[in-house]
């Protein structure tokens, strides 16, 4: 079995509120207490956060647009299991096409601040665990009532038998 704590679009630099930067670590020991490791889908923007984040977990990091790190890439695959994963900030224009072309049965990305769990027509599955710092709320749907935005970070888990689990956490920041 394999956990992962998955976090984006902290952007968090030296002009952050510490305070809420604290409480931010706080609730992330908590959260990711268990993981085997925590992957960040881009926009930590400094490295320090990143460091405390390698505190909690070793930590796999792609870069964002508004990152100030220096040797992060654009683009990460790994597998786990039977499962090729990728990381990307901003999610490609193509989704179908990209996780055809990198042999991908799971995507994370960031960019939106709007958590997302979604299976495709084309079996995979598309991860997105929102912002814990800046969320945005997903889109209105008809009959429901107006979403609220809520802090966010999200877990996946594979079992002993390729059983994927994942999760949206949402955070009291």
């Amino acid at each position: 079995m394999v956990k992962f704590g998955i976090i984006s679009d902290t952007h968090i630099d030296v002009d952050s509120d510490p305070s809420k930067t604290k409480i931010l670590i706080e609730q992330l020991k908590i959260v990711f207490k268990d993981v085997n490791k925590i992957l960040h889908a881009g926009d930590v923007n400094e490295d320090f956060f990143l460091d405390e984040l390698k505190k909690i977990a070793p930590t796999k990091c792609v870069l964002g647009n508004s990152d100030n790190i220096k040797d992060l890439k654009e683009f990460m695959k790994f597998s786990a299991g039977k499962y090729n994963i990728g990381i990307i900030h901003k999610p490609p224009q193509n989704m179908e096409v990209f996780f055809k072309e990198n042999n991908l049965h799971i995507l994370i990305h960031g960019h939106t601040h709007i958590p997302v769990i979604k299976g495709t027509q084309y079996k995979t599955l598309i991860l997105n665990p929102g912002s814990p710092i800046h969320p945005k709320p997903p889109p209105k749907k008809p009959m429901f009532n107006e979403p609220i935005a809520r802090p966010s970070v999200m877990t996946l888990e594979i079992d002993e038998h390729e059983i994927l689990k994942t999760f949206i956490i949402n955070l009291k920041i």
